[in-house]
């Protein structure tokens, strides 16, 4: 198959892309490659794939891989709707994943232009795309942010999404409203996954793992948020990436019915890790305690998530197996090997 992965230059988009490519399809990634973090661990990822920082700099221009001759990459910006359906055209994909979006919840906050150009603007136009270009399954990132305050344990897709308490959650949940009309008056399968916490090498400097490695290693001390009260369902990358190859993979038939044309699934670990047993097991990692300051819970953050997966299972033999002192340990690998380098 042919597929077009956005948010390449991403934390989960370069796995997903990576894996594909080992299962032998051939991916075009896309990314703007905005700076809302170090643009450098994006550039660093797009080597991996075989793509130099200086083919993958300019807008618009296709630059193929050094390495894998089933991959070729293009910046560009999802609200472009002059471009976008240019390369819709001519590349003539079977599917698409987008997980290309302008993510963070705090971030949102300060910046909401950010995520209406991207994830509303932009996600039009990846729908209208594949309305016009014949594209059988479009799978995209939703979050389990949707959630909002839901208090029930686990979360499940069944339960109320109508409560976003940020922005980018509202954005999310627009995605799915999106989806559904779109599959629904057109006829194309759409499934929107909800991820979950997603930590391993790689991951973004924004996010937990990273910046409580990042502090603990530097003698800084790390934020607590919520006085350390905090539960999270922290899924390791490999476990998500194998679950979204696998909906890429499975074929879409003829017989797939109406109500089928739209999926949301929860994507996650199926378990809830308290805050403060994954700062125990960077430590362990580590071999060195961290500095905590304790502080109070932020504006658009939760207490707790926990996804139940039961569908994902049930439908693509979803199996997130790893654990989490594991998953901690292969992060601190990779960023005492492959992070501080980048920085020098």
């Amino acid at each position: 198959m042919k597929i077009l992965v956005t948010g390449a230059a991403g934390f989960i988009g370069f796995y997903v892309a990576k894996s594909l490519l080992a299962k032998g399809h051939i991916v075009v990634g896309l990314d703007n490659i905005n700076d809302y973090y170090d643009v450098n661990l994006k550039y660093a990822r797009l080597q991996q794939l075989g793509i130099k920082k200086s083919d993958a700099e300019p807008f618009n221009v296709i630059a193929k891989s050094e390495s894998q001759p089933a991959f070729s990459f293009v910046r560009m910006a999802l609200e472009d709707r002059e471009q976008l359906p240019k390369l819709f055209k001519n590349e003539a994909f079977d599917k698409v994943c987008n997980l290309a979006a302008q993510a963070g919840v705090r971030y949102s906050l300060e910046n909401p232009e950010a995520y209406v150009d991207s994830n509303l603007v932009g996600f039009l136009n990846v729908l209208e795309c594949c309305r016009n270009y014949n594209i059988k399954h479009l799978v995209y990132a939703s979050s389990s942010s949707v959630y909002g305050l839901n208090e029930k344990i686990p979360f499940e897709t069944t339960d109320s999404v109508d409560h976003p308490v940020s922005l980018y959650a509202a954005t999310k949940k627009s995605n799915e409203l999106m989806a559904h009309s779109y599959g629904h008056l057109y006829g194309f399968k759409t499934t929107g996954l909800r991820f979950f916490t997603v930590y391993g090498p790689w991951g973004r400097p924004d996010m937990a793992m990273f910046l409580f490695t990042d502090a603990i290693i530097n003698d800084r001390p790390i934020k607590v948020f919520n006085n350390g009260k905090l539960e999270r369902d922290f899924t390791y990358i490999d476990d998500i990436t194998e679950g979204v190859v696998r909906i890429m993979e499975t074929p879409i038939t003829d017989t797939v019915s109406k109500k089928d044309h739209y999926k949301v699934y929860n994507i996650g670990n199926s378990k809830s890790v308290k805050l403060m047993d994954f700062i125990t097991a960077i430590e362990k990692s580590l071999g060195k305690v961290a500095k905590k300051e304790m502080l109070p819970m932020q504006a658009g953050d939760v207490e707790r998530t926990w996804a139940n997966v039961d569908d994902l299972i049930a439908d693509y033999g979803y199996s997130p197996n790893t654990p989490i002192q594991k998953g901690v340990q292969h992060f601190v690998d990779w960023y005492k090997e492959y992070y501080t380098p980048l920085e020098q």
